[in-house]
């Protein structure tokens, strides 16, 4: 017999300790100080003088100390200075993907695209007749008894082939992807940072790829007056820069990069809040940032057109909301056959993770 007891609610006992809730609270910190740690704690002494984050047991000297000693800080370098570890690198990458994905789960965003199921491998929810080259692991037994029973009755009861139900399921492809960041001077202008929430989707996207999708490729790119690559360790320290926007760079090198990758499914992501500005001619910088400089959009609608030959889509996230921009991204997109996306920073993330994870599946009759 199943007995049930029954004890006293304790608001209390699900609590986080007091490290783990500054843990939380340092770790959102260091992406804003792109990894400084001395501002971080900076920071989070005075959080703690204006809201009483610690009390007389345990204060911001206990939380360092700790933190030494469960590997998130280490100050055993030449310098002497305290620095995070990769241990922290990795937890501010999964608190990213927490919080990114943990929206996602959340709630919906609409106006997607109808995606047909057919044969894969990622079982959904939907089922069909059975068809003739159907595998068994593909039948829904519980289905399938029922509809036996329902058809036949239990006293002669039989399972025939016009019982049986098959679980859809979605194929999804090896992808790789490019990602590119816009670290010009206007990504932290006009009073809002944004290149906070696309470091966070950088690290967050990175974190899903290596813990779900480990088959798959992502290449992360900054791009200034040059373009560079980065790797995943270097996210959370990532800066803008005095520089302008000089897209066609970070379009040549996504292209190099996908050459060499052997997926055959491959695309570039863009996250940028303003226009291109800026080529690079021999050794010399061309730059123009009062408009749209005819020559510098030539060579980068020429650049899309070359990505639609090669069957690279191009998803461009904007950050920017003046008119002319993004009638500009619109004639980037048609010439790329790609997508658009013009979003705030809040819906930035989502809008991301929704894209990836569907051009991630392809779908048969």
């Amino acid at each position: 017999m199943r007995q049930i007891w029954f004890t006293k609610y304790d608001p209390h006992e699900n609590e986080k300790s007091p490290f783990e809730r500054l843990k939380d609270i340092f770790m959102q910190l260091l992406t804003y100080t792109s990894g400084d740690v001395a501002e971080a704690l900076s920071w989070l002494t005075e959080l703690d003088k204006q809201f009483g984050l610690t009390n007389e047991e345990y204060g911001i000297g206990d939380f360092i100390e700790e933190m030494k000693q469960k590997g998130y800080l280490d100050d055993e370098n030449p310098q002497g200075r305290i620095v995070i570890t990769a241990k922290s690198e990795q937890e501010i990458r999964k608190n990213a993907l927490e919080e990114i994905f943990g929206k996602l789960k959340k709630s919906a965003i609409g106006n997607h695209d109808t995606f047909i199921s057919g044969m894969g491998d990622e079982i959904n929810a939907d089922t069909r007749p059975y068809q003739f080259g159907d595998t068994i692991e593909q039948i829904d037994f519980t289905t399938s008894i029922r509809n036996a029973q329902i058809n036949h009755g239990l006293e002669s009861f039989r399972l025939q082939t016009d019982d049986l139900e098959v679980r859809e399921t979605d194929y999804k492809t090896q992808t790789s992807t490019v990602l590119m960041i816009d670290i010009s001077h206007s990504m932290i202008l006009y009073g809002e940072d944004r290149i906070t929430p696309a470091k966070k989707v950088a690290m967050a996207l990175s974190e899903l790829i290596i813990t779900k999708y480990p088959k798959d490729t992502l290449d992360i790119i900054v791009f200034g007056n040059d373009a560079w690559r980065i790797e995943i360790k270097d996210i959370p320290y990532l800066q803008v820069g005095p520089y302008h926007t000089n897209t066609v760079a970070g379009l040549e090198l996504a292209m190099e990069i996908l050459r060499r990758r052997k997926n055959p499914n491959k695309q570039i992501f863009m996250l940028t809040d303003g226009k291109p500005t800026c080529l690079k001619i021999g050794n010399r910088y061309y730059k123009n940032s009062f408009g749209l400089d005819k020559k510098i959009v030539i060579r980068t609608l020429n650049l899309a057109a070359q990505c639609r030959k090669l069957k690279i889509p191009i998803t461009t996230f904007m950050l920017a909301s003046d008119p002319w921009l993004q009638a500009f991204v619109k004639e980037f997109t048609e010439t790329n056959q790609g997508k658009a996306f013009f979003s705030g920073i809040d819906k930035l993330g989502q809008l991301v993770f929704y894209d990836y994870e569907r051009n991630k599946r392809k779908y048969f009759h």
